[in-house]
């Protein structure tokens, strides 16, 4: 399981930046980006992003963390 981000619904708000508990998301170029060495996948993130740009993903085909 991955937590990911959408870069194009991203605001770069940083609430997610604030809540997350092991300091595993950081702003890149103005967008959230989740260090998934760090994450645990607890979700505080996906409760907190206003623009619903973070959700659970089951695999990682996708680009949207990078």
């Amino acid at each position: 399981m991955l937590i990911k981000v959408n870069r194009q619904l991203c605001c770069g708000c940083e609430e997610c930046v604030a809540v997350c508990p092991m300091g595993a998301i950081a702003l890149r170029e103005g967008r959230a980006q989740i260090d998934m060495q760090q994450c645990v996948c607890c979700g505080a993130c996906i409760r907190e992003c206003p623009m619903e740009a973070i959700a659970i993903a089951e695999n990682d085909n996708t680009e949207d963390n990078e």
